[in-house]
């Protein structure tokens, strides 16, 4: 443990990592990958060829404060959770410029929807809420460069926290991505509705399986396919149990993955909010555009105003089974949303080469 050393000029700190990170870094120049907790999702032979280091913030501080990074990526300043990491690492590396080292430059990619400062708290809570304001503050303040990667994420940060540094610079990469090059196997099932995700309330599963018996009333031959794991598994395999229109697969390998959903025509995700989350984009939906279906979410992702502008359904979080049966059953009855209404880069991809410029 105490052999390792960064030896990237560049570095990307996360809380959390998941597979989608690791997709992502292979398609990167190389960059080291500090993080904190691998999520539900990580899968392990992506990891290999990538420089990870599993490390407490404290930890991970010292090993920044010792590299030659020139650029480093923290969490946004709005994710509270990884604030504090942010924070450390950001000290190390100017303690670092002070005595006698480059001054590395800080850049983030920002998705956050919800201004966590306006959230009702106990007074405890509070508190914390206050000094992690603090935390973020600073880190927004000592930030180079910013990626908004939806137009919600610029107004929320506009309005939470103050300028950042006045040589910062901005702009808004819309969180889309380019479509798949994964090989089509035979053409999509027109009646097949995927959903993608952790298996939670806020992610919507207990109400599409409230709507989805209105969904096969109207329309016999459709079917569902619900892909994930999580703490509502018990309720998905009864849900499967009880209704032959209705498949599940626990937890697969990213092929396949990557085969259900070029089988499916559309993808639901009715994202709900709670006391202190909201869907930022949804990397499910993100996914499903990238195999060409059609989304069915709630006005709860960034991407919402997108969607409905570009002929996929958007419903209000909390509405009834039977407002949320009819979107599907819309998705499922129109044609499916040209894959040509995405970038030719992938945003997230274009997002980086322009948070790295010159790194």
């Amino acid at each position: 443990m105490a052999s390792v050393r960064i030896l990237t000029d560049r570095a990307r700190l996360y809380r959390t990592l998941r597979s989608a990170h690791l997709e992502r870094a292979h398609e990167l120049p190389p960059a080291a990958i500090l993080f904190r907790i691998k999520r539900y999702d990580f899968h392990e032979e992506l990891a290999t060829g990538l420089v990870l280091v599993q490390a407490h913030p404290v930890r991970a501080a010292w090993l920044l404060a010792r590299s030659s990074i020139t650029t480093l990526e923290i969490g946004e300043p709005l994710m509270l959770s990884s604030v504090w990491a942010s924070t450390l690492a950001i000290s190390a590396l100017r303690l670092r410029a002070l005595i006698g080292g480059s001054r590395a430059s800080i850049v983030c990619y920002a998705l956050e929807n919800a201004d966590p400062f306006e959230r009702q708290l106990d007074i405890r809570a509070r508190l914390r809420r206050g000094l992690n304001g603090i935390a973020a503050r600073f880190v927004w303040r000592q930030t180079d460069r910013i990626v908004f990667g939806t137009d919600a994420a610029r107004v929320t940060y506009c309005t939470a926290l103050p300028e950042p540094a006045r040589d910062a610079a901005s702009v808004v990469i819309p969180a889309l991505p380019a479509a798949c090059a994964c090989i089509a196997d035979g053409d999509p099932e027109m009646n097949r509705v995927v959903f993608l995700g952790a298996f939670a309330q806020r992610k919507g599963l207990p109400s599409l399986l409230a709507a989805w018996p209105l969904v096969t009333k109207a329309l016999p031959e459709a079917r569902l396919t619900l892909i994930g794991k999580g703490a509502l598994e018990n309720q998905a395999r009864q849900a499967v149990a009880n209704d032959p229109t209705i498949e599940l697969v626990i937890d697969p390998p990213r092929s396949e993955i990557h085969r259900q959903l070029r089988r499916a025509s559309v993808l639901a995700l009715p994202s709900q909010p709670s006391a202190t989350w909201r869907e930022q984009v949804g990397l499910p939906i993100v996914e499903g555009l990238a195999h060409g279906c059609s989304i069915v979410t709630t006005t709860e992702t960034g991407l919402a105003s997108w969607l409905n502008a570009h002929g996929h359904e958007v419903v209000a979080p909390g509405c009834t089974p039977q407002l949320l049966a009819d979107a599907m059953v819309r998705a499922l009855q129109d044609p499916r949303p040209a894959v040509e209404d995405l970038p030719a880069i992938d945003g997230r991809l274009a997002a980086d080469a322009w948070l790295f410029v010159g790194a």
